[in-house]
């Protein structure tokens, strides 16, 4: 999956909370998002000074929930419920998370569907 597909895949199934996305999916939404808060950043530090973050502000919250979505759908390739998201609230669960994200999904059908790369 391509960065372009990614996005279009992030938005369309920004409430899709069931199937699985696989590893280029999450990495290229989370590299999208990146540089749209970096931009938004920007902005608001030319337009309204460095401390107040209205268009951040806006960016981050358009894109919390389909960001949460393939958050979950990626542990879902992992064969992992989406409730480990979870684990973030914790100091340790954010690299416990990381960890997963980078790990390669189950091969072939699991509880959540059919394998993302076809497998």
């Amino acid at each position: 999956m391509g960065f372009g597909e990614a996005i279009s895949s992030g938005f369309s199934n920004y409430v899709n909370f069931s199937g699985r996305a696989q590893r280029s999916a999450y990495w290229f939404w989370a590299l999208f998002e990146f540089i749209c808060l970096i931009i938004a950043k920007i902005i608001d530090t030319f337009v309204f000074g460095p401390t107040t973050p209205v268009f951040y502000s806006i960016v981050a919250l358009a894109l919390f929930l389909p960001s949460l979505a393939v958050a979950i759908r990626r542990l879902h390739d992992l064969d992992r419920t989406g409730w480990w998201f979870l684990i973030a609230l914790t100091g340790i669960g954010g690299i416990v998370l990381l960890v997963w994200y980078c790990m390669k999904g189950t091969t072939g059908q699991n509880r959540f569907g059919p394998d993302p790369l076809g497998g």
